[in-house]
């Protein structure tokens, strides 16, 4: 069994009022980083686990020690990792620790430029999870943080993707409505950003997210499952809008795309650059198929036991909010 200690905790904390939020794309220096450790719940039969949406039973040990494996990691390589659920009072505490998806922190929040934006829960599963750690990332932040969408307009932001100072790839999915989309772009478009791609994509467990069909991998580079190409993207700009097809508009933004034929969707998909050389992955990846494209072949792979806290759906690049990138 692996817990932390009083230790531990203390450790992980850091003064908020050390840094500012920063990044603008998801390929430069990771700093900063906020995790969440996973709920003391276990999701005990495989019924259960499907009604939750999971792919299998989970134990609450095994979780905590890929998610210390993911910790140390990051910590090891030298990003400031901080745990949000350390910062909770303890009434809000006794919930969160209920919460099964709280690890899952990419949804909750994304970084734009020089502003965090709270998303809004798509899934009653996770809407307590939202207020808690809104509330924190306000108090850390009280200058970067952006008011966020309507109540009804939901948006996880693992349907948002940086690929540079110029533009982003978003994704309508189960859980961003369009509505919430166009609330928010102006925000992006005071930012400097100068394209907002928004693509519709299929909605099922696998398609959940941008995050689970799509990523970058390097700093010219996409990888996406194949069938992504065949869906438009409506691209917003401060004049107007238009139509365009995924290749030639990622293309036009100075990246290629490795059209993935086969795959598994969260280790081979939901990973995260650590640096422009190096990305983190999951033990599971398919790491040959990775470094078989010319691009990648020299790229320095983390590799992470997340066996446990991907069968909530989920991998890496969900478990990673980004707040600082160099």
């Amino acid at each position: 069994m692996v817990t932390l200690t009083e230790n531990d905790k203390q450790k992980g904390r850091t003064r908020m009022d050390s840094f500012q939020v920063n990044c603008w794309s998801e390929h430069e220096e990771l700093k900063v980083v906020m995790l969440c450790a996973p709920s003391i719940v276990d999701v005990t039969d495989s019924k259960i686990a499907e009604q939750v949406g999971w792919s299998g039973p989970v134990n609450h040990h095994k979780a905590m020690e890929n998610f210390l494996a993911l910790k140390i990691t990051l910590e090891n390589a030298g990003v400031r990792v901080i745990d949000y659920a350390e910062e909770l009072s303890n009434d809000q505490q006794l919930l969160s620790e209920q919460l099964i998806n709280r690890y899952f922190v990419r949804d909750l929040a994304c970084v734009v430029g020089q502003q965090l934006l709270p998303g809004n829960a798509g899934s009653s599963l996770r809407r307590p999870e939202y207020p808690h750690a809104h509330a924190i990332l306000a108090k850390w932040f009280p200058e970067q943080f952006m008011r966020k969408a309507q109540p009804s307009q939901s948006l996880e932001c693992g349907d948002v993707m940086l690929l540079n100072k110029d533009a982003v790839l978003m994704n309508l999915g189960m859980r961003t409505s369009i509505e919430a989309i166009e609330s928010l772009k102006e925000r992006f478009f005071q930012q400097g950003f100068s394209e907002i791609a928004v693509i519709d994509l299929p909605k099922g467990n696998d398609t959940l997210h941008l995050d689970m069909n799509c990523n970058v991998v390097h700093h010219n580079l996409m990888i996406a499952k194949i069938f992504v190409r065949y869906f438009p993207v409506q691209v917003f700009t401060p004049q107007g809008n238009y139509y365009d097809m995924p290749e030639p508009f990622i293309k036009r933004h100075g990246f290629d795309v490795y059209w993935l034929e086969t795959y598994k969707t969260i280790p081979d998909i939901n990973l995260i650059n650590l640096d422009p050389e190096t990305l983190v992955i999951s033990k599971q990846a398919s790491k040959q198929q990775l470094l078989k494209h010319p691009l990648l072949h020299k790229k320095k792979l983390l590799e992470v036991d997340v066996t446990e806290l991907e069968k909530g759906g989920g991998g890496i690049r969900c478990m990673t909010l980004p707040l600082v990138r160099k």
